[in-house]
């Protein structure tokens, strides 16, 4: 079909420049015989071959109209006349002048219409780029875009285009546009076309009946616009350059309004987190009063009654249960605290075993059938620590190894330095941590899915806690199960 076009535009051009030329000789004819001298009839041919350059495509049919037109005036003007030779030498001069002047004349005035060309195609460009532009910074939202992209290409090229939205911020897209009308398609194979048009090596792929251009952001592809190849290759490589301009203004919009999407659902993460910190806090504080009248009066009453009433257990279990209400009480306060940086870490050079050993006493208070192991080495040094802070994180990871390990089951904290950091261990011969929760470990809220039927339910906060603490000093927190027998470990680091 394509070479079937170019030579109907062959012939076309090449009948053009008979016509020129034949009409060219009959007007010289008629000069002859009213009169004119040949001079007229040479400047009748140099404007024939103006006319041929002007009317055709490229550079050819003009030299080829100054040669033919050399040939004519030859043949029919000079003598001996209906021949193509030549009686006076003088003649030859004549030709190679006119010769000269016709390719001269023909190939200023190709140029001209050449660059005539181009301006109006960049004209053209400029226009089309506008009119997008406008068009984009108005569009409010992805769909906008995505059918403005197609429309626009569609009216370009004069074919069906079709774009596709792959990115991440809302669901797939695909708008067709069909002439005047756009369709929605359906769009059931988004992780293919990802993993297809992301990090594409060429500029399109061809793709069934389409040409596929990717339209990437920074780092990520964004959407893919289809062209129909009713459009030859031939036919689309003067556009190309049109079309990934295009292309980018389609990328900064979608850009565009991906960022607005993104900083509204922070915003409204932001106000949601601060709803919750507020209502927690609130709770907390409205809590933390009659929990400690409730400890206080278990205690007093527990003094009071003797070591082998009855009542004895039941006022300890009072005491231990409030003990534990508050806190989780005080771990939400401080959570709400350190996530709104109203907690400050004042780093004094601390004593590492003293803050163990008032953890350790606090466990040991609340469950008086356990007894915590420690493994301190003798190369005593002071740490730069918040102690109280220290404390909670250490206390927090005992309470949870003591939760999930029986009496027989031991509980161990190890302390060991190195030349840049102190590390402290806290690890137990209990159940361990299950595959499925070794990546949630420290999320807030999050609370394991198996563990023991027996284990005092808590709401995720101790270990992140004490991340959010431990990172505040500048050190590490990993939890993982123990490779030297069972039960798990965690492990947190201080600078030194």
């Amino acid at each position: 079909m394509d070479n079937h076009k170019k030579y109907v535009l062959w012939i076309i051009d090449i009948a053009k420049l008979l016509a020129v030329v034949c009409g060219a000789t009959l007007l010289g004819i008629f000069f002859v015989k009213v009169g004119f001298p040949e001079t007229n009839i040479v400047v009748i041919y140099i404007f024939a071959v103006l006319l041929v350059a002007r009317f055709t495509k490229g550079y050819f049919y003009g030299i080829l109209s100054s040669v033919v037109s050399l040939l004519c005036f030859n043949y029919f003007f000079t003598a001996p006349y209906h021949t193509l030779a030549v009686n006076d030498p003088s003649y030859m001069i004549t030709f190679c002048i006119m010769l000269i002047t016709a390719l001269i004349t023909s190939a200023l005035t190709t140029k001209e219409k050449l660059m005539t060309m181009e301006a109006t195609r960049k004209g053209m460009e400029s226009q089309t780029l506008y009119m997008l532009s406008s068009k984009l910074s108005d569009a409010a939202d992805i769909e906008a875009v995505i059918k403005i992209a197609a429309e626009s290409m569609s009216r370009l090229l004069q074919v069906n285009v079709g774009c596709i939205y792959v990115g991440e911020q809302a669901e797939p897209i695909y708008i067709q546009q069909l002439e005047k009308e756009q369709l929605h398609r359906s769009v059931t194979d988004v992780d293919e076309i990802r993993r297809i048009f992301t990090n594409l090596r060429t500029e399109y792929l061809e793709n069934g009946e389409n040409w596929a251009f990717p339209v990437n952001g920074q780092n990520r592809l964004l959407a893919v616009i289809m062209i129909d190849r009713k459009v030859s290759e031939e036919e689309l490589s003067p556009n190309k350059k049109l079309i990934h301009s295009m292309i980018e203004n389609i990328s900064l919009a979608l850009e565009r309004i991906e960022i607005t999407i993104e900083r509204v659902r922070d915003r409204q993460r932001m106000e949601r987190e601060r709803e919750r910190a507020n209502l927690l806090r609130a709770i907390s504080h409205d809590l933390r009063t009659p929990l400690s009248g409730i400890m206080g009066s278990a205690e007093m009453l527990m003094d009071m009654t003797e070591k082998d009433d009855n009542l004895q257990k039941l006022l300890k279990g009072i005491y231990q249960d409030a003990d534990w209400l508050k806190s989780l009480v005080e771990n939400i306060l401080s959570l709400t605290r350190l996530q709104d940086g109203k907690i400050l870490v004042h780093k004094e050079m601390e004593a590492l075993e003293e803050v163990i050993a008032c953890a350790v006493a606090h466990i040991e208070k609340n469950y008086p059938n356990r007894e915590i192991q420690v493994e301190i080495p003798e190369d005593f040094r002071m740490v730069p620590m918040d102690a109280k802070l220290i404390e909670q994180v250490i206390t927090n990871l005992l309470d949870n190894a003591v939760k999930h390990t029986t009496c027989e089951e031991a509980v161990t904290v190890c302390v060991s330095y190195l030349p840049d950091k102190a590390q402290v261990t806290v690890k137990d011969e209990g159940e361990g941590i299950a595959k499925e929760d070794e990546g949630n470990l420290f999320q807030i809220f999050y609370t394991s899915k198996t563990r023991a039927a027996d284990v005092r339910k808590g709401i995720g906060l101790g270990l992140t806690i004490c991340e959010t603490v431990v990172n505040a000093h500048g050190g590490t927190i990993t939890g993982r199960n123990r490779e030297d027998g069972k039960g798990a470990e965690f492990i947190f680091t201080l600078p030194l």
